[in-house]
């Protein structure tokens, strides 16, 4: 983490516009309520970014981080799509709002971003990839363009906003860098030149791969100038809350599907001119779950006790540090592509250690990125080289208990689980992680096993019939086809 953050600082340094944390305040007198614009991708590991000190090409993000603010500790509470939405735009926790597993659903009288901020006077809007149900607990305005963001709807929706004078919350969700990848440029990569992570096989398939997947995160990137330029076109800049993030990491090993920080840890860059001052770099263990009361407060409410996530506002306005000193993952193997019968993982991490608790180690852990010809490749090298067979077996298999110095060990690769030094340490997340189940209802092993239950596939009839969408299943048709076709994830 340190070597990351230097490479941070490094980065916006050159750019001209690291500054202190010191912020600028809100002010006492009468504003306008704040447009809200959150952009996210769709599995892209925050380090590979390039204000991250990533290898992608991402001049409009970097831009924005020289322009706000910077965090480099951002996390989810769960390392897959759809759990990941529902915690954004509920601020609850996946098993407390019941949307814990993959293709998953709130329980009934969950409230979302948009009964918060309706009221308030906002339309709110989504445009692009949804993975969110039933539709009467998200009732967005919608457009959406093969999964991705509609940029002609969203000029429209814009526009009519500013004509109205009416403050919007728009969320852009795109579809990239989820495989297969198939979007940008992968030319302006060379495969050989690529510099892998420690924890990568080094394989022909893998930096083939590698390529491909950067070229969609600068495509991503393109589509965070576009949102930006829109609101540029209507002169909203400076009244507008942008929050741009990265989601879970990506489906290559040890990424998405995982607890490991690669897998839970997000790129969040956050502009508000006038508020934020621009080029900083906060260090603050933050979670997407703040996001919601974050919009609550800032449009001049205060936070209902039932959100499980706590505003943002003092940090980004320069008036606090630090925000929490523990973030939490889930994770649940149920229900997914090629996943294990039931694998359930449950974590926590403070600002220097990680704590992870595998309900079950003797079962094999594996999904749909075991199933790749990525992962194909390393074990067959794995085969006549040690280093791949040792990367190989700790996916599949892993211990009761991890536990990493993040401070020393960014990439959680030294197990001190079993180090006498640490086991007041490891007794003390251990303590904290399961105070944290007890207040969400999370049983463990029990919580892993219902996880099927709490699939869309089971939802009530009526939600069923309500999140019915003939377009969306097409989308999601095609999309299993051309997985097939390419054999990606």
């Amino acid at each position: 983490m340190k070597n990351i953050k230097r490479r941070v600082f490094l980065k916006m340094a050159a750019m001209g516009a690291v500054v202190g944390i010191t912020g600028v305040s809100l002010g006492t007198e009468k504003t306008r309520k704040p447009n809200f614009v959150f952009i996210i991708a769709d599995d892209c590991t925050f380090r590979d970014i390039g204000c991250y000190g990533g290898q992608a090409y991402t001049p409009n993000i970097d831009k924005l981080a020289s322009e706000g603010m910077l965090f480099t500790q951002c996390f989810q509470a769960a390392p897959m799509c759809s759990p990941t939405r529902h915690n954004i735009y509920t601020g609850l926790y996946p098993v407390k709002s019941g949307a814990y597993p993959n293709h998953t659903f709130a329980k009934e009288g969950t409230k979302s971003v948009v009964h918060y901020l309706k009221p308030l006077g906002y339309r709110v809007a989504l445009s692009g990839k949804r993975h969110i149900k039933p539709d009467e607990i998200f009732p967005f305005e919608y457009s959406g363009k093969g999964n991705n963001p509609d940029f002609a709807a969203l000029d429209k929706f814009v526009s009519e906003c500013k004509e109205g004078e009416t403050p919007f919350c728009l969320f852009a969700c795109s579809n990239e860098p989820h495989s297969p990848w198939d979007k940008g440029d992968a030319s302006r990569y060379d495969a050989a030149k690529l510099k892998l992570p420690l924890y990568f096989v080094d394989t022909k398939e893998t930096r083939e791969n590698m390529t491909r997947y950067l070229a969609e995160i600068t495509y991503y990137d393109g589509q965070v100038g576009q949102a930006l330029t829109l609101l540029d076109k209507y002169d909203l800049t400076d009244n507008t809350l942008v929050i741009v993030v990265s989601e879970q990491g990506s489906s290559f090993p040890f990424g998405k599907w995982t607890c490991y920080d690669t897998g839970l840890q997000s790129a969040f860059i956050t502009r508000w001119p006038g508020k934020i001052k621009p080029g900083t770099i906060n260090n603050a263990l933050i979670e997407y779950v703040d996001v919601l009361p974050t919009y609550i407060e800032a449009a001049g409410q205060t936070p209902p006790s039932v959100l499980d996530g706590k505003s943002l506002l003092p940090v980004l306005l320069g008036k606090a540090k630090e925000h929490k000193k523990y973030v939490f993952g889930e994770m649940t193997t149920r229900g997914i592509i090629n996943g294990s019968e039931h694998f359930g993982i449950r974590s926590i991490r403070s600002s220097r250690f990680k704590y992870v608790w595998n309900f079950t180690p003797d079962t094999k852990f594996q999904n749909a990125c075991t199933n790749s010809n990525i992962f194909k490749s390393w074990q067959d090298k794995a085969a006549t080289d040690t280093d791949a067979a040792d990367k190989v077996r700790r996916y599949e298999h892993r211990p009761a208990e991890e536990l990493y110095d993040i401070t020393k060990d960014q990439y959680e690769w030294n197990n001190l689980a079993d180090n006498p030094k640490y086991a007041g340490v490891k007794a003390g997340l251990r303590r904290r992680l399961q105070e944290w189940m007890e207040a969400m209802g999370d049983k463990g092993q029990q919580t892993e096993l219902e996880a099927l239950e709490h699939q869309a596939k089971n939802m009530p009839s009526k939600s069923k019939q309500s999140a019915a969408n003939p377009k969306q299943a097409s989308e999601r048709r095609k999309t299993r086809q051309r997985k097939k076709r390419t054999g990606n994830l």
